[in-house]
């Protein structure tokens, strides 16, 4: 059963919030606010915030930036992973993705389900690597953050989370990337 190992040294990582939406700004961004909060209780380092539009190009430029950034060792973003016309979150960044996520996307659908029942089939939550990079692509109501994060996230960040968690493998993310130079 996975637990936390108190012997083990907390390892705080750099991470990156990006709200997409046409109508929040930082006054009422609840959903990036329940992030930064969570981010900065754990002991992580907020590295970057940011909202931008709807729009695919603007998405995309945004969480590449940020994968390019050295300090920036995650992701992530909330909003924008509906069916509407507007909600192109997963096609702005899945093609993004060296490697995707699978997991994340059931495990955060198995912790909503057991709080709002079927209507999680309504999100398309997705995660990913690019650019050795973690990314998690939420859902943006706050109450998806937290499930995203309580839930998951934190425990994945927490180099002390036994048997495996996302911290003790960033070293090697990039393997891929050093052996197709050499």
């Amino acid at each position: 059963m996975s637990r936390i190992d108190e012997s083990r040294p907390f390892i705080p990582v750099g991470i990156a919030v990006l709200t997409v939406s046409d109508t929040r700004g930082l006054s009422d961004d609840r959903s990036g606010d329940t992030l930064v909060a969570r981010i900065e209780e754990a002991g992580h380092r907020l590295i970057a915030r940011s909202i931008v539009k709807d729009d695919k190009a603007a998405i995309r430029e945004q969480v590449e930036t940020w994968t390019k950034d050295p300090d920036i060792d995650v992701v992530i973003t909330t909003g924008g992973t509906g069916f509407t016309g507007r909600d192109v979150t997963p096609e702005a960044l899945e093609p993004l993705f060296e490697k995707r996520m699978d997991g994340f996307s059931e495990v955060f659908h198995r912790i909503s389900y057991d709080k709002i029942g079927t209507s999680t089939i309504q999100s398309r939550a997705t995660g990913g690597v690019a650019n050795a990079t973690f990314i998690f692509v939420l859902p943006g109501s706050p109450g998806a953050c937290k499930d995203a994060w309580d839930g998951i996230i934190k425990l994945q960040l927490d180099y002390r989370h036994i048997p495996c968690n996302f911290v003790e493998i960033m070293p090697r993310l990039d393997e891929h990337l050093k052996r197709s130079q050499g």
